[in-house]
């Protein structure tokens, strides 16, 4: 249930080791007794098994699988496969037919074989309908064959199991909770265990649990020092036979209890001491760990959730038509039949001379006519089942899958630095892709990389990282892809809507005269979205006199090879900070000393190469940074940092830690180097500003205007600052920080209170900005979906500031916006009185600007006639001067100045300004999703533009989509790209993998999977919105088509004494539907777009009639089934009346059926072939082919099978060619039928327009101008520089690396041969403040030792 998850991530640890504490104790109580016996009574394991099934505790003995198997634990076998070899038919033709079209012809087919009512035979039914089935079966077979392939994969990962003393590999299906197993560096942890032993000094062991919450960063476990002793002597691991009483199977990645019973002792066991199934061990040679829970109960898949059956909200309404079809099916067969008992009682009964009844009919009038009534009710429906033909559900299926595979291949989506294209993973969910209203999306290797750069600084009031244009002043943007010295490779730059050839990094000298901007901008070519362009230029130049010459600033990389410690991938750009370094300025130097020491990363030689061990990767990219630039982080032992600076070595004391935490926001370490003692700080900008001395205003000041341009980058920032103690104060301070250490009372309070003491009056240094990588062109994706009218949250396991920060950089949060809501609360009543409070502040802020809003007309989406301009709806205003703007909002460079047609004001663009925003925190979003808050945090979220979970487990993830799904009755979408994202992705309507570094989990359980985030956009504006239109088209031409071909039989019925007659051949009306129109419909819902992908892309409001279901619709299909009712009637009166009692001009009666009947065929044929040839708005040689070929092969067929096989209608259409009364009547059928389609479309594009109506006509004269050049416009910087009064504060660093180190347990080596410290160990750590971090943790309720606290692990 929701209320058990955990309310916050940041409780702190248990202790490790000893006697168990006082919650152990009382659990304890109840489990006084250890059972001894082996073979334990029969009511003994009644009560066991009992105990077991109602989940309140689980009991294992390690290396005893004869007492764990009493228990029925899940074995580690995974299963996802539904089939087997003998399972597959029975149980796939059940399921199938548990669909009710297939049901229902299945009815169809077995009355077809009964003669007394069936006038057509059952090939027409049995032979679409096993084609289906088949299809559907081979589908499902090659899906499960899959399925099978990846459990095995899995299952037969081979693992190390402790038998009888010896290691012995084994199959990872074969482990067994209680069993001993080995694993090794870079390995993927079988099963959830309990750490016995590792290679590590003190029990201590690494791994990476992106799998479980996507998190890169190393995390530290530490197992019972009791249990370490073992090492990995296999005969005492053997020998191991300690009882674990723990909680049953859950999915809280972040909590577990347990006890461990072993020589009569107790010892509590918390998270700290156990390593989860998806985790990879890392930088530990081996361990040991007994398995506590197996396959299906381990923790990672208590999270992965159900895999579904997903359908489309058109597979729902269509269903929902099907039912109401069969209905009205029923209800002409009932009509029929009722009309044919009257006919037969009335005039039949004297037609039996020439017309018998059968013999099972009773002579008598009324029975007799009664009878025959009831055999035309299945008669007339067999006739009239065509009205819901099978072939729709076949051409269905085709079309989806050539629309996948136009996904598959679309080049545009494909990703050259990994070589991976976008890829459909199912077929049955393409038009959902246009109809999409929530994106659910993970942040860490989804919306960025995980990769964090040393980007930009301030230094004693002075800006470093950008490069300035010398002679303009301009600050020059640096693209990465701009092509580097020694590179022969040559490429097209664009400055400024001018080409420029770029050779060898330097552009060449060019003139280029700019071109007429009305011309330029006019042509639809030249909106070209940044994110359809693999390049993304940043460099400006200059114009002057109307001409550009480029700029020759240089753009590449700083040289930092003289330094024997660089690192190849690091990059920076601005030469005067290197050139600072070099002078030896004093503050710079200060600047990255601090770098280089404030920090708790492990050094580590690999392979003679200094590697960095780094709780976060925003450490490691700040002491990266300072090692680039001469600063070199060296070594560190439990009293002592060395570094080296230029070449030469210096060695600092390390007296105390004040070491990081998520209510301090800032670290602090206390160094001694000769006489000076100084402490260096880091921190949260306004953590550090509060503390910091009074004067140096100035620097203050400019240091603050470049926080706030970094933050406006997107960046995150760090103050740095620094304070000189003196002896005396601190030896004071050292005294009353030990006493508050070892207190036992309020000890996390008075920690604070001592830290505030020493961390104040400090000297500020300067600030860093590090970027958090996003991926390529996720700024500009997230911008055009949202303009599409898709709303976006982020879920994310990270930290709330790290989420914000993100956030802005990748403009879910922007300046502009109204309010960002914060929800951090920790109960259920604060919980619920911030959600109220945050609806108040919207309806109030709603209030005044609701009364001045106009609302689109819903049907066309736009406003009144005249009203909507056809530049893109996201386009500036116009201004008095033409001039090229580049647009915040699509990164596209805009003339205002667009054609003849842009009149009037443009498109509503108050959603693309403004608006709310909403971050809510993990211990929050427990009470949010609780079943008496969940409807007002939908309230106050759904009204916000941008939602940001943050600290939020996988499962949280899945629950916050099902409560959209619960209220919103929209369609979703998930897309992330670790196994925490999959319960998401498989909750959502859609789930899209990331194929990212976090593995396979994501992609293998996604219906899509994409390279990158940023082809999300093109998925779903161009792909998504095709497929939907594209089904909705074929949807409406296909039911107005089988209407008007059945309900011809109807209007016959009236002249055939309603006896089930067929006005067809059945030959045509076998392959009606299979050959002479099922080409030009498939090629219709395959190929037929409104616009072409560029102004898909360029028009995003080009998307919003998928949210309402505008295009199909219980009102469209009514329309087109009235169509098809209206063109039935007049297929069928006008050649009736055209042909009764007719005769031809050589004295032949024309009046006989089957030349009728050809001749409504005929004219059938032509009309719906006309139809679609209306409807095609985007002609291909494909439908040139099938739409005229269908027609042609018509007449080819008929003649082929009347004349050559000799049907039954032999003659009839060529009788009826032969004479000018068929092509007049044929003629005028097609004016009457097609004359109010045109004026109906010509006075609705005309009067009414819609958006795609507009785009398509500035398409088309686009495409007839003569362009006397292609120009290619340049894409503007992906970063727009704002001022921001925000804090980009956004470390993700976590509590717990200080005590390891002060401690000393954390190093493999000591720094010395003869094993001394360079200093007396007299060192003081604290843990401060009162939260706390998962990951890397260190108990908080330990001894210190010496001057400071670095108690036991």
């Amino acid at each position: 249930m929701v209320r058990t998850l955990p309310i916050s991530s940041d409780a702190p640890p248990r202790s490790a080791g000893g006697a168990e504490d006082s919650r152990s104790s009382r659990s304890g109580s109840r489990r006084d007794e250890v059972p001894t016996s082996p073979r334990p009574s029969l009511g003994e394991s009644f009560r066991r098994s009992f105990r077991h099934n109602i989940q309140t505790e689980r009991r294992i003995k390690a290396n005893n699988r004869q007492y764990n198997s009493e228990f029925n634990y899940a074995n580690n076998y995974i299963k996802t496969s539904k089939y087997t070899v003998l399972t597959f038919l029975p149980l796939n033709l059940f399921e199938q037919f548990q669909r009710l079209a297939n049901f229902y012809f299945l009815c169809l087919l077995v009355l077809q074989m009964i003669p007394a009512i069936s006038s057509l035979t059952p090939i027409t039914t049995a032979v679409p309908l096993i084609g289906v089935l088949a299809l559907t079966a081979i589908k499902d077979a090659y899906d499960d064959y899959q399925r099978h392939q990846s459990d095995s994969q899995v299952n037969n990962r081979r693992s190390k199991a402790v038998r009888n003393g010896v290691l012995e590999e084994e199959r990872w299906a074969q482990v067994q909770v209680g069993d001993v197993i080995r694993m090794e560096n870079d390995q993927f942890v079988a099963a959830d265990v309990l750490l016995l032993s590792t290679s590590e000094p003190n029990g201590l062991c690494y791994i990476e649990t992106a799998e479980l919450d996507g998190e890169t960063n190393l995390k530290c476990r530490q197992c019972l020092t009791e249990t370490a002793e073992m090492g990995q002597n296999d005969a005492l691991v053997w020998a191991f036979d300690g009882q674990i009483i723990c909680e049953t199977p859950n999915n809280l990645l972040n909590k577990f209890e347990g006890t461990l019973i072993w020589k009569n002792k107790r010892y509590s066991l918390d998270n700290d001491k156990v390593v989860l199934r998806g985790c990879i061990l890392r930088n530990t040679n081996w361990c040991y760990g007994v398995v506590l829970f197996a396959g299906k109960d381990t923790k990672l898949m208590q999270n992965s959730g159900k895999t579904k059956f997903k359908r489309t909200s058109i597979d729902r309404l269509l269903n929902f038509i099907i039912i109401g079809i069969v209905f009205f099916l029923l209800s002409m067969c009932l009509f029929c039949t009722i009309a044919c008992g009257i006919w037969e009682s009335i005039t039949g009964q004297y037609f039996k001379v020439y017309l018998p009844w059968d013999t099972l009919v009773p002579s008598d009038p009324i029975a007799g006519a009664t009878v025959i009534a009831l055999l035309v009710f299945f008669s007339y429906a067999i006739v009239l089942n065509t009205v819901v033909p099978i072939s729709l559900y076949v051409s269905v299926e085709v079309i989806r899958f050539a629309q996948s595979f136009l996904i598959n291949w679309d080049e545009h989506m494909h990703y050259e630095k990994t070589g991976t294209s976008a890829r459909a993973r199912t077929t049955t969910l393409n038009e959902e892709l246009g109809q999409i209203e929530y994106i659910f999306s993970d942040k860490t290797g989804t919306l960025t990389q995980n990769i964090m750069t040393f980007n930009k600084c301030s230094i004693a009031g002075r800006s470093y990282g950008d490069i300035v244009d010398e002679r303009t002043g301009e600050t020059i943007e640096i693209n990465e892809d701009l092509v580097m010295p020694g590179d022969d490779s040559r490429r097209l730059d664009t400055v400024d809507s001018q080409l420029v050839l770029v050779d060898n990094g330097n552009p060449k000298e060019a003139v280029v005269i700019f071109p007429n901007p009305h011309r330029l901008s006019h042509s639809p070519e030249s909106h070209i979205p940044v994110s359809h362009s693999n390049t993304t230029p940043r460099r400006r130049g200059r114009r002057s006199s109307g001409l550009w010459r480029p700029s020759h600033t240089q753009t590449t990389p700083l040289d930092f090879s003289s330094n024997p410690n660089y690192e190849p991938e690091f990059k920076f750009y601005d030469s005067t900070l290197l050139d600072a370094v070099r002078n030896g300025h004093e503050e710079v130097h200060s600047f990255f000393k601090l770098l280089a020491l404030c920090h708790t990363v492990m050094p580590e030689d690999k392979n003679g190469k200094l590697e960095y061990q780094a709780q976060s990767p925003d450490e490691a990219a700040l002491v990266s940074a300072a090692r680039n630039f001469g600063f070199v982080f060296k070594e560190r032992s439990p009293n002592s940092i060395t570094i080296d600076v230029q070449g030469q070595p210096e060695v600092y004391e390390l007296l105390c830690i004040l070491d990081f935490n998520n209510v301090r926001k800032r670290m602090s370490v206390i160094l001694r180097k000769g006489r000076q003692l100084r402490l260096y700080c880091k921190g949260a900008d306004n953590v550090i500003y509060e503390r910091l001395k009074s004067g140096s205003e100035e620097i203050k000041s400019k240091t603050q205007e470049h926080l706030n341009k970094f933050a406006g980058e997107g960046l995150r920032t760090l103050c740095l600052a620094v304070r000189d103690l003196d002896e005396e104060f601190f030896n004071d301070w050292k005294h009353r920080h030990q006493e508050a250490a070892v207190s036992m009372d309020n000890r996390d309070e008075k920690l604070d209170a001592i830290y505030e003491e020493i961390e104040k009056d400090m000297t500020l240094l300067g600030a860093t900005a590090i970027e958090d990588k996003l991926q390529d062109g996720v700024p500009q994706t997230i911008a055009n979906l949202s303009l599409a009218g898709i709303k976006i949250w982020v879920l994310t396991g990270d930290k709330q500031e790290t989420a914000i920060n993100i956030g802005y950089s990748c403009q879910l949060l922007t300046d502009e916006m109204v309010d960002i809501f914060t929800v951090d609360t920790h109960t259920h009543e604060e919980v619920e009185n911030q959600l109220n409070q945050l609806r108040d502040a919207i309806h109030r802020a709603a209030a005044p600007s609701s009364a001045n809003s106009q609302p689109l007309d819903p049907q066309h989406n736009q406003m009144t006639s005249g009203s909507l301009q056809l530049n893109p709806p996201h386009q500036t205003p116009p201004s008095p001067h033409p001039n090229y703007d580049v647009n915040v909002v699509t990164f596209r460079w805009d003339d205002p100045s667009e054609s003849d047609f842009n009149h009037g004001s443009s498109i509503d663009d108050s959603d693309c300004n403004g608006g709310f925003a909403l971050v809510i925190n993990g211990h929050s979003l427990v009470h949010a999703l609780h079943p008496q808050l969940e409807q007002l945090f939908l309230d106050v979220a759904s009204q916000c533009k941008s939602v940001i979970c943050c600290r939020v487990t996988p499962l949280q993830k899945a629950m916050v989509v099902e409560i959209i799904k619960k209220y919103k009755k929209a369609a979703t979408l998930a897309i992330g790209d670790g196994a925490n994202d999959v319960s998401m992705i498989k909750a959502a309507h859609i789930g899209v993998g990331i194929s990212g570094q976090e593995g396979m989990q994501a992609v293998l359980a996604s219906d899509y999977s994409l390279p990158q985030f940023r082809f999300l956009e093109r998925l779903l504006l161009v792909h998504g919105r095709w497929s939907y239109y594209r089904m909705c088209k074929f949807l409406r031409y296909f039911f107005y088509k089988n209407f008007a071909f059945t309900l011809c039989h109807f209007w016959f019925a009236f002249f055939c004494g309603f006896s089930a007659q067929t006005v067809f051949d059945p030959m045509f009306i076998s392959v009606y539907n299979l050959c002479y129109t099922s080409l030009p419909v498939l090629a219709l819902g395959v190929f037929d777009q409104d616009v072409n992908d560029r102004n898909s892309l360029s028009y995003p409001k080009l998307y919003s009639p998928g949210h309402k279901n505008l295009l199909f619709n219980l009102k469209e299909f009514l329309r087109s089934a009235l169509h098809g009712f209206f063109t039935s009637c007049v297929l069928f009166c006008i050649p009736y009346g055209t042909y009764k009692d007719g005769v031809s001009p050589d004295g032949h009666i024309l009046s006989d059926h089957m030349l009728f009947g050809s001749v409504v065929a005929t004219i059938l044929v032509i009309v719906v072939t006309a139809q679609i040839a209306l409807d095609t708005s985007y002609w291909t040689f494909v439908n040139h082919i099938t739409i005229w070929g269908s027609l042609i092969s018509y007449f080819i067929l008929q003649f082929f099978y009347n004349h050559v096989i000799g049907g039954s209608y032999v003659g009839s259409l060529t009788k009826a060619m032969s004479g000018a009364t068929f092509w007049f009547t044929t003629l005028l059928t097609v004016i009457i039928l097609m004359l109010p389609v045109l004026a109906w479309r010509f006075y609705f594009v005309d009067v009414r327009p819609t958006l795609s109506d507009r785009v398509r006509l500035k398409q088309r004269l686009a495409s007839l101008r003569s362009r006397q050049s292609q120009d290619v416009l340049r894409t503007p910087s992906t970063r727009k520089t704002r001022r921001s009064i925000r804090s980009g504060y956004a470390f993700a660093h976590q509590e717990g690396f200080g005590r390891l180190i002060t401690s000393g347990k954390i190093m493999k080596k000591l720094p010395r041969p003869n094993g001394d410290f360079p200093f007396s160990m007299n060192i003081g750590f604290g843990t401060g403040g009162s939260g706390g971090s998962s990951g890397l943790q260190s108990p908080r309720k330990s001894k210190p030792q010496g001057a400071g606290s670095s108690g036991d692990v």
